[in-house]
């Protein structure tokens, strides 16, 4: 029987080295960083309708995953050994909505909080987060749409940025991408304005 367990426990052993659980995991992890940020300690009391909600993004097929796409003419590739620690839209919403109460003093929940609902709403898809290959540059494109409460109105606008990258590695790519995700962020927040 001990026999028979050493037997098990080397063979497992020598397979180990062989058998793969899954891909490797890349190299490097990134992110997005607001520029305009709340302070800390900053307390507000505010109205619901000094309120806006703002919806994670819908995204296109080529962005719902957390790797950096690539744009080449009509076809997508992904850089390679890196990924973002969240799919672009949830990182893009996390900035967008820190941006929009940084710099217009409206209250932002957080989308997981089904129980705070404010009469202005703000949803969009983001329909580009991704390098140019070949163009040295990245691009930024959110199609945004405003509604409120009690009102047949809906404001729709396209926001877009494009920012030059010294080159198609993941740390240029993902700084490129960092400041056009924030020049977008800023451009709604000036849209939305001050409640």
């Amino acid at each position: 029987m001990l026999r028979r367990s050493l037997i098990a426990i080397s063979a497992a052993a020598a397979l180990s080295g062989c058998v793969s659980l899954g891909e490797d995991p890349p190299e490097r992890l990134v992110g997005l960083t607001a520029q305009a940020t709340v302070p800390a300690g900053t307390a507000k009391v505010a109205r619901d309708t000094q309120a806006i909600s703002v919806s994670v993004p819908a995204l296109p097929s080529q962005l719902r995953n957390q790797r950096i796409a690539v744009q080449t003419g009509i076809s997508y590739a992904y850089l390679p050994k890196v990924a973002w620690v969240d799919t672009p839209a949830g990182l893009f919403r996390s900035l967008l909505a820190e941006t929009i109460e940084a710099k217009t003093g409206r209250f932002v929940p957080d989308h997981r909080n089904a129980s705070i609902t404010p009469d202005n709403r703000l949803a969009g898809t983001l329909t580009a987060f991704q390098l140019l290959g070949g163009q040295n540059q990245v691009l930024v494109t959110y199609d945004a749409t405003l509604a409120k409460s009690g009102s047949d109105e809906v404001k729709t606008r396209r926001f877009e940025a494009r920012v030059p990258v010294a080159g198609e590695d993941s740390a240029s790519v993902a700084a490129g991408l960092n400041q056009a995700a924030n020049q977008v962020a800023a451009d709604v927040a000036d849209w939305i304005g001050p409640n």
